[in-house]
Order: structure tokens, then sequence, then C-alpha cells
């Protein structure tokens, strides 16, 4: 070998190792999320939205909140470093911390009362209801005045029961308007869009302006992977880092891999049969007893064992039992027998024809087995699978019929809850009780909270006793974490069940 080729070899050797450190640095610089659903354009915007947990899967990381939950409580202040009540509970003040935008520019009072009223997601009309004004007093300071005393105003305002407290830049919104906000958002989060392919992927880089600290991790890919097997195959593989939502065999053969690990903790997500046909007098679910009947056919306990390994929590109340105001309600026992027995005294010794069963998107395999329960006592279901996004705005306009495997996972409290699914301005619901409606305008206005526990558990004793719902299990999401993780920040936020805060994401070195 001559001198000249020794230093080319030797060069090459040096090169090489340069570029080993960097390309290492470049793989430890991302994480792959493969997620259950499809992202929708909407979900990027917190002005719209839904009473439900889906939207703050991307909220968090893009987007920041006066007051939201984090680790260290429900009600942790983060563009606000403090706020206050007054003592007759009329008015709200909120110091906002020097924190900026992903365009550089300051978050300001004139922000958070801009959010506020182009709010128009879940509970928009009843919290308008309440707010009789928002004032910015000067660029960090901002006053919400209520028209009369609210206790669940910060319930409903500062967690995940609505998309309120989110605060979008008001001077870029105006500019690109409501469709250009959407297709390249700007937030106050720790991460900033790089690229957003609806349907596919969503890319997102880390602000290391981020006022708590910059993330650990340079980059996220959001991939979007609604089959469970294909997004298991991705996790094994190592092309995606972390999974959500896995379940039954799929979820146990993840657990049982070599370098994969899973995690589960309850969330605020309940699954329930909602009966939409129950309010046409006409409808066969419009007697309470069949409705009771099919509560009763289902193998709650075997479900649970089957997809979630026994994770979840079986309930007869659409409030999980860790909330605020939350009464225990036990599910009755699966008694097949005394189910078929129920639907002879309503009339249906042969059962009937019940319409579709619309699960909550990727839930299908559950919405099987229900339809499965069912069929042993005469009711007859077909499956009618959705796309996630697609599924949910049909049940919010109200276009959907038959029963639905439903879920709800927003936070909050016993009355957010209801809020959403039983009164006259829930975004998802089709039908109301009047006395339900009276108690829950009641317990809105009542300071003393053991009256208000009071008139909130009457709430939940009326909808199970009539079995206006059939709720089955308090969820338990699943993630299945791959071997470069080291925190993947799925179970920090108590009751949530993804990632946040997204700069707690971490991998190994």
């Amino acid at each position: 070998m001559t001198r000249r080729s020794t230093r080319r070899l030797a060069a090459l050797v040096v090169t090489l190792l340069l570029a080993a450190p960097a390309a290492a640095l470049a793989a430890e610089g991302q994480v792959t999320i493969g997620a259950h659903i499809t992202i929708a354009p909407r979900w990027l915007d917190p002005g719209e939205t839904e009473s439900a947990i889906t939207p703050f899967i991307v909220l968090y990381a893009i987007h920041d909140a006066l007051v939201k939950p984090m680790p260290a409580g429900q009600l942790t202040p983060c563009l606000a470093e403090s706020w206050s009540a007054s003592p007759d509970g009329l008015t709200y003040d909120f110091t906002l911390r020097a924190a900026k935008f992903h365009n550089g520019e300051p978050v300001t009072a004139e922000d958070v009362k801009f959010s506020f009223e182009r709010y128009r997601g879940g509970a928009a009309a009843l919290l308008k209801s309440k707010v009789k004004e928002v004032k910015a007093l000067d660029a960090r300071h901002v006053r919400f005045v209520l028209k009369e005393p609210w206790p669940d105003f910060m319930t409903f305002y500062g967690t995940t029961a609505t998309g309120s407290g989110w605060i979008v830049p008001r001077k870029y919104v105006e500019k690109v308007g409501d469709d250009g906000f959407k297709k390249a958002p700007i937030g106050a989060g720790p991460y900033r869009v790089l690229s957003f392919n609806p349907g596919v992927e969503l890319v997102l880089e880390a602000f290391d302006g981020y006022w708590r600290k910059a993330p650990a991790v340079k980059r996220v890919v959001m991939r979007n992977i609604p089959d469970e097997t294909t997004r298991a195959a991705a996790l094994k593989s190592g092309d995606v880092d972390l999974g959500y939502i896995f379940t039954g065999p799929v979820a146990e053969d993840l657990r049982r891999t070599p370098g994969l690990r899973i995690a589960s903790a309850r969330s605020n997500a309940v699954f329930y049969l909602d009966f939409l046909e129950q309010w046409d007098p006409k409808s066969p679910w419009a007697d309470r007893r069949v409705r009771l009947a099919a509560s009763t056919a289902v193998d709650r306990k075997a479900i649970n064992d089957a997809e979630f390994l026994g994770f979840a929590g079986l309930t007869h109340n659409v409030v999980p039992r860790h909330m605020e105001f939350a009464l225990p309600i036990d599910p009755p026992a699966f008694d097949p027998r005394r189910a078929k027995q129920l639907l002879v005294e309503a009339g249906y010794p042969n059962g009937f024809d019940g319409g579709d069963l619309s699960p909550n998107p990727p839930y299908f395999s559950q919405g099987e087995a229900v339809i499965g329960n069912l069929g042993a006592i005469g009711i007859r279901l077909r499956l009618r699978t959705m796309e996630r996004a697609a599924w949910l705005t049909a049940w919010r306009e109200k276009k959907l019929r038959g029963v639905l495997l439903a879920a709800q996972g927003a936070g909050g409290n016993a009355a957010t809850r209801i809020e959403g699914v039983a009164t006259k301005n829930g975004l998802y619901a089709y039908g109301v009780l009047p006395e339900v409606e009276d108690l829950f305008q009641r317990q809105a206005r009542e300071l003393d909270r053991k009256k208000r526990e009071e008139l909130l558990h009457q709430i939940q004793r009326i909808l199970a006793d009539r079995v206006v719902f059939a709720p089955i299990w308090e969820n338990a999401a699943i993630t299945g974490i791959g071997p470069r993780v080291e925190e993947a920040a799925a179970t920090l936020v108590t009751s949530y069940p993804y990632t946040a805060p997204f700069e707690e994401l971490r991998i190994k070195r």
C-alpha cells in the first residue's frame, strides 16, 4: 500500500468515526409515535376541541393552556403563573408568565381573551352563558367576570373537559384565518409543527423557547396507523417507538416480546352503550326493561379479561369512580337468563332487530363482543365501523342511529361528564330527562359542596336506575413502548392515557 493510499484510508476512517456519532445523534433525536387514529386537522385548533380526550393527543404537544392537568395536579398553572378567585366567586384573575408563541410573539392577555371568545367546542354554550366578560387588564393580567358564582368554572376552563383555556395567537389567527390556522398552527407548547400530511403523519420539532423547559427529544413524528396489528408490527420492527391503544392478544403478545414493554393506567374514559333510539316511543329501546336486558346480557368481566388484560374497571356509571362527585355504582350481574326474561316481560320473547352498533373507533373487537352477548338473548345488531374523526362528527351532529359503544374520556368532574352526555346543551346528548336537566342547573348554582354533591349523586342514580346508558368499563388504555424509549410520559398525568407533558419524553442515551 502506498503512502498516498494509506493517507486516504486514514482520512476515510476518521470521516466514518466522525459521522457515526452524528448519525447516532440524529437517530436519538427523534421519537416516532404510532397513533391509533387518523389525526384530523380540526384537532390542531383548540378552539374546536370536542368533549373528548382525542384532540389532546396533539394539543399537549403544540399548544399550552393557562391552567391544565399536569403531574403536579389537575389544575396546574402553566401559561398563567398564578390565578385567584374573588371571595364572592364572581371574578377570576390570572397573571401570565413570560411565555412566547412559536413565532416569537409574547403570550398576552389579549390572546387569552381572543381564545375564549372564539372557542366553539365542547361546553361552549354553557361557558358563554356563565361568563359575563373577559377583560385584558394589561399585557400580563386577564380577568374573567361571571354572571353569577359558578363553582365549576375552573373545572370546565382548566381541565380537559374543554379546550377553552388553551391559548392561540390572536394576530396570527386573524391574519391566516381559521382554515389557515389548521393547516399551519402556531401555539405556545413544547413542539411546533414542522409538517402535516393529513391522514399520514404529523411532524413536530422541539421549541427550545418553551417556558417550562426545552424538550429532550428534538423531533416527534406522529404516524397514523389505525390498524392495531400493523401498529404492533411497526413497534416490533422499530419503525415506531411508541404505540397507542393495544388490546387483547395483540397487547399480550407485546407484553411477552423481549425488548418491549407495555404501560397501562385507568383513564377518565368510560365505555358505555348509548341507546340512541330510546327517545322514540315506538322503538323497543324506549322500554327500560329492554335496556336493562341489554346491560344484564353484557359479560363485562369476560370482555375486560380478553380485551384489556384485566386492567379495566367494571362499572354502571358514566362518571368514573376517581372523579370528584362520582357515585360508585356496580353493574348488574351478568345473567343471560334474566335478560331474556326481561325481554319477554317487555313483549319481545323472540328478540328484535336493534339496528346498528357503532363502536368508538378503533374498539371494534369490543363491539363485536357486545354484539355476541346481545345476540345470545335475541337482540340482533350489525357492526358499523367508522374512522374516529368521522365517528365523533356523526355522533355530535346526531346522525348516528341504533346503539353506540360510546366513550367519554375528557377530564373534569361529575358535572362536566354529565353536561356532555345528559343535558340539553350536551354535545353528545340525543335526549334529556327533564328531572336531570333541573338537577343539573340547580347543582351549577349550589355553593355548598355537600349539597352539590348530593344533587350530582341524584343525577347519577337516576341515569343508572332508568338505564339511560349501560356503562361497561372504566378504560385502561394500553401503550406499547419500544426499547429506545426511557420515558414515554404516558402515565405521568393522572388519568390521562397519552404522552404528556411532551417535554418529559426521553430516549435512552
